[in-house]
C-alpha cells in the first residue's frame, strides 16, 4: 500500500508520526510521502515538503501569503497524482487540506480526513464540504461526534493522541539535573507557542510576568527550529531557563504553567499542571474571529470539560496585572488547584478510549479492503 499524508504544521507532524508508525505495525511493507515534519521523517515518510515552509497563521498573514499557499497546492496535486497513493490521508490544516481533499476523491483517490479542522468552532457548514469531500472522516474530541449528526455525516471517535503521545512518553531521569533548577523553589513553564507571531506577542508578557516574580524559577519550553531572537526578552533573566525539545519533562516537573491557547493546553492539562490560558492576536483578525466564532471558549480544556476548568485571557485581558494575579493564585492557592487538577481528572478520563493512533490505522486498513 501507498499513503500520501498531509500535515501542515508541529502537531500535526507528531501525530502523523505516530499514525505512521500504527500503520507500519498492521502493515510493515507500507510506503509513505507528504508534507510533514522531522517526526514523520523520522517514521520513513519521504518528505516532498517540510511544513516549516507552509507557517502561516491568522487571517491577515494568509492573505499576504496567497501566492506561496496556491503554489503549493499546485505541487501537491501534482505530487499526489505522480505518486498515484493508495489513500490520502489528511491531518488538520484545514484551508489547504480541504482543498487538496476535493482533488484528490474527484481524481479517484480515497480521502481520509484524521483530525479534521475545527469546522464546530467556525464556518459551520464546512461540514458539509467535508462530507462531500472524504470518504471517512476521524475526530478525537467527544463532542465532535454529535457535531457532526446535525449535518448528517457519519464521523468515527477514535480518542485523542495527544494523550497517545503522552501515555508512550518516557522520562528524563535526569531532566533537572541538566538544567540549574533550586530545589526548594516552585518552576512554571512557560509554552509560549510554535508560530512565530505567537511568540512576538507573548513572549513580551511572559517576560514581563518572569521579572515581576525573581523567587520563582521560570522554564520556557523553547522550540529549536524558531529563531533564538524571538525569545530575546526572556533571555539573560536570572530566574529563566530555557529548555529545549523536553516539553513532557518539563510539565512533568511544573507547579503552574502560562499557555498560549493551542494543543498545549490539553498536554499541560493531561500533565494535571494549573494553568493560565494567554492569547494575542492582531485587532482586526481578533475582531474577525469574534464575529465568526461560534464556541463560548478557546483552550481544549474547557471546551472538553464544557465548563471553564482555567482561566482564559484574551486580548485585552492577557495583560500583565491579569496574568500575574491568575498565576500567584495558581503558585499559592491550593484549594483553588486542587479544584482545578480534579477537572483535569474527568477530562482524563474522557479520553481515554485506546490509542487513537491504533484505531484510525486499523479503520484505514478496513476502508481500503471495501
Amino acid at each position: 500500500m501507498k499513503y500520501y499524508i498531509i500535515a501542515g504544521e508541529r502537531s500535526g507532524d507528531l501525530h502523523g508520526s505516530n499514525l505512521v508508525k500504527a500503520l507500519r505495525k498492521k502493515q510493515p511493507h507500507g510506503a509513505f510521502r507528504g508534507f510533514g515534519g522531522d517526526e514523520m521523517q523520522r517514521e520513513g515518510v519521504t518528505l516532498s515538503v517540510h511544513y516549516r515552509e507552509m507557517a502561516f497563521m491568522g487571517f491577515i498573514s494568509l492573505t499576504f501569503s496567497l501566492f506561496k499557499i496556491f503554489k503549493y497546492i499546485r505541487y501537491c496535486k501534482q505530487d499526489i497524482l505522480a505518486y498515484k497513493p493508495d489513500a490520502v490521508i489528511l491531518i488538520d490544516y484545514g484551508g489547504f487540506n480541504l482543498k487538496i481533499a476535493r482533488f484528490a476523491k474527484a481524481n479517484g483517490f480515497k480521502v481520509f480526513y484524521y483530525i479534521p479542522p475545527k469546522v464546530w468552532a467556525w464556518y459551520q457548514n464546512r461540514a458539509l464540504k467535508l462530507k462531500a469531500r472524504v470518504h471517512r472522516i476521524f475526530v478525537i474530541l467527544p463532542f465532535e461526534k454529535e457535531f457532526f449528526k446535525k449535518y448528517d455525516c457519519e464521523v468515527d471517535y477514535v480518542g485523542n493522541p495527544v494523550l497517545d503521545a503522552i501515555k508512550s512518553f518516557q522520562p528524563n531521569k535526569h531532566f533537572l539535573e541538566a538544567y540549574p533548577f533550586a530545589a526548594d523553589k516552585k518552576i512554571v513553564a512557560l509554552l509560549p507557542g510554535s508560530r512565530k507571531i505567537e511568540l512576538k506577542r507573548i513572549v513580551p508578557l511572559m517576560a514581563q510576568v518572569a521579572a515581576a516574580n525573581p523567587s520563582v524559577q521560570f522554564a520556557v519550553a523553547a522550540v529549536s527550529n524558531l529563531p533564538e531572537s524571538l525569545y530575546a526578552p526572556l533571555a539573560n533573566r536570572q530566574n529563566v531557563t530555557f529548555v529545549k525539545e523536553s516539553t513532557y519533562d518539563l510539565l512533568l516537573k511544573a507547579q503552574a504553567a502560562i499557555v498560549t491557547s493551542g494543543t498545549a493546553t490539553l498536554e499541560t492539562a493531561l500533565f494535571k499542571v494549573p494553568q493560565v490560558v494567554v492569547y494575542r492576536t492582531g485587532i482586526f483578525e481578533y475582531l474577525i474571529a469574534k464575529w465568526l466564532v461560534r464556541v463560548k471558549f478557546i483552550s481544549l480544556v474547557n471546551l472538553i470539560a464544557d465548563k471553564e476548568v482555567i482561566k482564559e485571557l484574551i486580548q485585552q485581558e492577557a495583560n500583565f496585572r491579569i496574568v500575574n494575579e491568575e498565576l500567584n493564585r495558581l503558585l499559592n492557592d491550593t484549594a483553588y488547584t486542587e479544584q482545578v487538577k480534579h477537572a483535569y481528572e474527568q477530562i482524563y478520563k474522557t479520553l481515554n478510549t485506546g490509542s487513537a493512533s491504533d484505531n484510525t490505522a486499523q479503520l484505514i486498513l478496513d476502508n481500503l479492503k471495501d
